[in-house]
């Protein structure tokens, strides 16, 4: 399929509410799965599990399709993915927090999956690296004269943010549009 031909074609028109629906059903199919998935696993049923995650995986791919057609992430993705790689490197250490609370709360099962996790969210952050090295344009900071700044997770919007609907939201962790703030 040639993204070109579904991308941002429902952003801003009746339809996009709709499909901004189904996305979120979608994200949600993702969650819902996966997590059925582990409860399988645990049951001792690895061939459920396996169906769970073959769904999950399909959710997921259908929440990016609706994404695309909603235009919720920029084409020119590369400031995007470096926003991403730096929420994933600096996500290691957070998560590694929310083990530590796990710990002290005494849910151990709980604090050595999340340890797992934060491991896995260092990784995603040495891949983007990678990627960003071997394939990104450099990024030309002057090309874009506004720049918006969201405040909680540093994700930086090129461009005049006033522009996009009111229901925009920081792609990575969902902060209004109205919070974000312009970079001097």
């Amino acid at each position: 399929m040639n993204m070109e031909s579904i991308y941002s074609k429902t952003k801003g028109t009746e339809m996009a509410g709709l499909v901004n629906r189904i996305m979120q059903a979608e994200v949600n199919g993702t969650m819902m799965y996966e997590a059925l998935a582990m409860l399988a696993d645990d049951q001792g049923i690895p061939e459920a599990a396996d169906a769970f995650r073959k769904a999950a995986r399909e959710e997921a791919v259908h929440a990016g399709f609706y994404a695309l057609m909603n235009g919720k992430y920029p084409q020119d993705f590369w400031r995007l993915v470096k926003a991403v790689q730096k929420a994933e490197a600096n996500g290691e250490a957070q998560v590694n927090a929310i083990a530590a609370q796990f710990r002290a709360a005494g849910l151990e099962d709980a604090a050595k999956t999340a340890e797992n996790f934060a491991k896995q969210e260092g990784g995603h952050g040495v891949a983007l690296a990678q990627i960003l090295e071997k394939y990104a344009p450099k990024i030309d900071e002057a090309t874009h004269t506004l720049i918006y700044v969201c405040p909680v997770c540093g994700y930086e919007y090129a461009g005049d943010i006033t522009q996009e609907p009111d229901d925009y939201v920081c792609p990575l962790c969902g902060v209004p549009k109205a919070k974000f703030t312009k970079k001097a």
